[in-house]
This record gives C-alpha cells, structure tokens and sequence, in this order.
C-alpha cells in the first residue's frame, strides 16, 4: 500500500513522503489517526494544496516538545514503592507510575511518552528514564525509586 504521510513518523519518513507500507499498518493505524493518506492523483493534488499548512502545524508541535523538553532538564522524580531487604520492588514501576509523578510535578506527559526498553523498573535506586515528546525530541529524567517501608532485620 503506498501512503502519503501527513507528519514525521518514527523509521518510515518525514512529512510529504510517499512510502510503501504494508496494507494492515497503513489501514488500521496510520490512516485512522490522520498520520497518513493513500496516495492517489486526488489525494496527493489536496496534500500539495495543504502542504504550507501542515508543515506549520508539525512546526508548532515540534516548538511544543523542544519546550517540554527543556522545561525538564535536570529533572529527578521520586516514586517509592514495596520493596524487600535486597533491594527488589515486589512489584515494579512502568510507565503509567512515571507519568503520574511527572504530572504531579506539573508536566504533562502521557505513558506512551515514557520509554522502558529494558522493561519496568524492579529494584530500588537511580534509573535514567527517556522520554519520547516528539519523533525528534527526547528528554532524559532521573526516576529515583525508593523504598515505601522499612527493610525488616
């Protein structure tokens, strides 16, 4: 299936590009959430009218991320949790624990924003944690997870 993307997409292409995806990608995730177009005569004639406007509003969410971004710099959370006499969490922290600490510290950020690619967290201490705003934006955090209780002797 051949595309027209309407905004940069991570490891396929930048705005304008016309790509070759596969059929269940394009129809069932880049197509609904307004990321791509088919590239038909038709479509790609309305993309070239739209393309000053669109390039203006990817611009704008760019500047949006790159201002998150270094409203975040040197940023240390604190997330304490369960955890056992050697260190481990009985449970663990992901992603969804991250972006709530986050946004009690006033900046928002959504899960899916939140990238583990080792997994959860499962033990106490510093972990350094990216954060994915924008295809072209990242920001790294400091995730300080400490213990709840009290080890038991």
């Amino acid at each position: 299936m051949e595309i027209i993307l309407l905004e940069k997409i991570h490891n396929l292409g930048t705005l304008g590009d016309k790509v070759k995806v596969k059929a269940g990608y394009g129809r069932n995730y880049l197509i609904p959430r307004q990321k791509a177009v088919p590239a038909t005569p038709e479509n790609i004639a309305k993309f070239e009218a739209r393309r000053a406007e669109l390039e203006a509003q990817q611009q704008a969410i760019l500047a949006d991320a790159q201002t998150r971004a270094a409203g975040m710099t040197d940023l240390e959370v604190v997330i304490t949790a369960k955890a056992g006499n050697e260190g481990r969490l009985y449970g663990s922290v992901g992603t969804t624990e991250i972006a709530e600490a986050l946004a009690g510290l006033g900046h928002s950020i959504e899960k899916r924003e939140v990238r583990l690619p080792e997994g959860p967290l499962r033990t106490l201490g510093r972990h350094t944690v990216e954060l994915g705003l924008h295809a072209e934006v990242t920001a790294s955090v400091v995730v300080v997870v400490a213990s709840a209780t009290a080890p038991q002797a």
